[in-house]
């Protein structure tokens, strides 16, 4: 059963509990953005290529980050991401980042909604030198890969991902 409210206003602000959170935003353009496995991420770091400076690691999870993430990525819930785009957009230009890598526990949800809406805003503006990317199989397959992977991880919790 959804929330009510005697406004309108209220109406138009508060979803109904059964409605996904992504309902309020538009549905990507691009349903499958371009991809980055754990592979090339992890070649990349052990290259010495630098998160932040590099590429941007963003990791979607809101209250299921539990187990750890990957070292240097930045935590910008799915949830509250949209309206964050045209900032992001701005900052990772003005600092000459060239790939945003967006990953969930899979990254067949949030990773791609995400991926795609900044897909969407770059393109928008023509920006042909900045990329939007899902990582491959999200924080799970990374967590899933073994110690190589495992020892990139901050606050990594073994037994979160024995389950």
């Amino acid at each position: 059963m959804g929330l009510t409210s005697d406004t309108a206003e209220s109406k138009a602000r508060i979803p109904e509990i059964d409605t996904p959170w992504h309902s309020a935003y538009p549905t990507p353009k691009n349903p499958n953005p371009a991809a980055i496995t754990r592979n090339e991420l992890l070649q990349w770091l052990n290259e010495g290529l630098t998160p932040g400076k590099d590429f941007v690691l963003v990791n979607l999870r809101r209250a299921d980050h539990e187990g750890g993430t990957i070292r240097g990525s930045l935590n910008l819930p799915a949830q509250s991401l949209y309206s964050s785009i045209p900032t992001l957009y701005t900052l990772f230009s003005a600092a000459g980042v060239k790939k945003i890598i967006f990953y969930c526990g899979s990254s067949r949800g949030r990773g791609t909604r995400a991926a795609g809406w900044f897909e969407d805003y770059i393109l928008d503006r023509g920006n042909e030198q900045l990329g939007s990317y899902i990582l491959a199989e999200g924080i799970a397959g990374w967590a899933a890969a073994g110690d190589e992977y495992t020892s990139l991880m901050d606050e990594y919790q073994k037994g979160h991902w024995q389950k």
